[in-house]
Formats: C-alpha cells, sequence, structure tokens
C-alpha cells in the first residue's frame, strides 16, 4: 500500500486505507471523491437503470454506461444470475464505438477472436427469473468497477469511460475477462499506456485542428475543371 504524503483527518485516512486508494500527490478533494465512489460501487447492487445515471456511476460516460447495460444483457442471454467481468467485457465490444475497443485494435487483438475466446470460456449458471428487472454484479464484477473507478482517478480524469473499464477489467486477474484478455496478449502495464498515449493524441488533435484546404488544392482544381466544362456545355446546347 502507498504511504500516505499528504495531511488527512483521521476518518479520511481510514477510509483511504480501507478503499486501497492510491494516494501519490493527488489533493483531498480528489480522494475524497475516489473514496465515495469506490464506497459506493461496493455498496451497489446491479447497473444503474435507465431513468437514473447518477450514484457510483454518475461519472461514467454514455458509452460505458451502455456497455453496462449491454453485460447485463449478455449474463441474461448466457444465462447467468449476475453480470461478472466477463459480461463486462462483452459489453464493450457489443458497444462498438468506444475508446476501449479501439485500444484493443491498437494492440493487435483482433475483435472477434477475442469474442469467440471469451464466449468459449464463458458457462451459464442458472436461469434468470422472468420477473427479476435488474442483476446484480458479481464479487469480481464490482472488483472490477472499484478499480475502472481507480484507473480513472490514478490517470487524472474526472470521468469515467470504456477505456477506464478496460483497465479495471484486466487488473482484476482473478476474472475471466482478465484471463481470457492476458491469454490473448493484453498486459495492464502497456494497456495503461495505450490509454494515455491515444488521449494524448486527441488532446493534441483537438488543440491543432487541420488548416483549411488553399484555394489551390486538388479538389478546388477539379471542380474549377468541372465548372468550366458545364459552362462550355450549356454554350453547345
Amino acid at each position: 500500500m502507498p504511504k500516505i504524503n499528504v495531511y488527512l483527518p483521521d476518518e479520511l485516512a481510514d477510509a483511504v486505507r480501507d478503499a486501497q486508494v492510491p494516494v501519490s500527490a493527488i489533493c483531498q478533494a480528489a480522494l475524497e471523491r475516489a473514496v465515495r465512489d469506490v464506497a459506493a460501487l461496493r455498496a451497489s447492487d446491479s447497473a444503474p437503470s435507465e431513468q437514473s445515471a447518477r450514484g457510483p456511476f454518475e461519472r461514467f460516460t454514455p458509452r460505458a454506461h451502455q456497455a453496462i447495460a449491454l453485460a447485463e444483457k449478455a449474463a441474461r442471454e448466457q444465462p447467468n444470475s449476475q453480470v461478472d467481468t466477463e459480461h463486462l467485457l462483452l459489453g464493450i465490444l457489443d458497444e462498438g464505438g468506444n475508446l476501449g475497443l479501439r485500444l484493443l485494435t491498437s494492440l493487435e487483438i483482433e475483435v472477434e477472436d477475442l469474442r469467440t475466446e471469451l464466449r468459449a470460456s464463458m458457462t451459464a449458471s442458472g436461469k434468470v427469473k422472468a420477473d427479476k428487472k435488474r442483476l446484480a454484479f458479481s464479487p469480481l464484477a464490482k472488483k472490477a468497477l472499484e478499480q475502472t473507478t481507480l484507473e480513472a482517478l490514478q490517470l487524472g480524469h474526472n470521468y469515467v469511460g470504456c477505456e477506464h473499464l478496460l483497465l479495471g477489467l484486466v487488473a482484476t486477474e482473478e476474472g475471466l475477462a482478465s484471463q481470457v484478455l492476458r491469454r490473448m496478449g493484453v498486459e495492464l502495464r502497456t494497456t495503461r499506456q495505450a490509454v494515455m498515449t491515444a488521449l494524448s493524441g486527441f488532446i493534441h488533435a483537438m488543440a491543432n485542428p487541420p488548416k483549411p484546404k488553399s484555394p489551390t488544392s486538388d479538389q478546388a482544381i477539379v471542380e474549377e475543371i468541372l465548372r468550366r466544362l458545364e459552362s462550355i456545355e450549356q454554350k453547345l446546347a
């Protein structure tokens, strides 16, 4: 456990230790938020409803919310009475447009191969009651979600996206998702580095938008030729 090197009230320091929050050079407000988020996730039994995205999932992005909803759908279809780490990974894959998915591609992971390997490793665990509105998270899924929140905090992000969810799943080594990802060659350190690299590239692109094409660009020349041909055709008509 890293040494706490900032001043904290005794009660908060105890909560930090209990939550196992990394505290190297981060402010007390961030620590309080992290402890609150981790504690809320531990107390949460299921995914957020469509009507409310607050509580422990308040800082999750819309795509992360969608991935969790798809994870519950995958658990029901299996069927499984709980949402486990493998379902959360399927949620990332099924969402289809998130940064976590693009990171896997950048790490040279074939998404369909990963899906096939994951489904081949999954086992059903019983029927789901038709009247059961929400499925509970398994202990390992809750641990992965806690780690997801901590990964976002460690990277200094004030939101939780699918890229953090991917990191949380890789870090939860006891979970089936982590085992399958590691069999496919996904490792926590390189994945974390890929997240930082991808976000740095995005920030750079936002700060340096491409310059508009000059009037002498190829597109402008083609448009001018077409305009002249149309004018000639009109005169010959």
